[in-house]
């Protein structure tokens, strides 16, 4: 007891400040920059901005570009489509390169 009094009041008014602290490092932590478990939208970009991944091929539209792309897979040669700024493109890893393109060439 301090001063005589029931100190009882006193010490639980001050417990709610280190659950607030806690709440304010929370959110901290959660709001961070750069930190962010929500994917950023995707942006479109050209033919060089797919880092080392290499256009084998560029279909007039989606369809056909899938269809090429279903050939590649049939054949195991890892392919992706993708809309680039310049249209659709079928990009490979570098080193299936040589292959998916005479493959492409065989069903031209």
């Amino acid at each position: 007891m301090l001063g005589g009094t029931n100190n009882y009041l006193f010490f639980m008014s001050l417990a709610g400040f280190p659950v607030v602290l806690f709440l304010i490092l929370i959110l901290k932590w959660a709001t961070k920059p750069g930190k962010s478990l929500i994917a950023r939208r995707a942006v479109q970009g050209g033919e060089g901005d797919y880092g080392s991944l290499v256009a084998v091929a560029s279909p007039s539209n989606h369809i056909e570009g899938e269809m090429l792309r279903q050939k590649l897979l049939a054949v195991k040669i890892r392919a992706t489509l993708t809309q680039t700024n310049d249209g659709p493109r079928i990009f490979v890893f570098p080193e299936e390169e040589s292959a998916a393109r005479a493959h492409l060439k065989s069903f031209s």
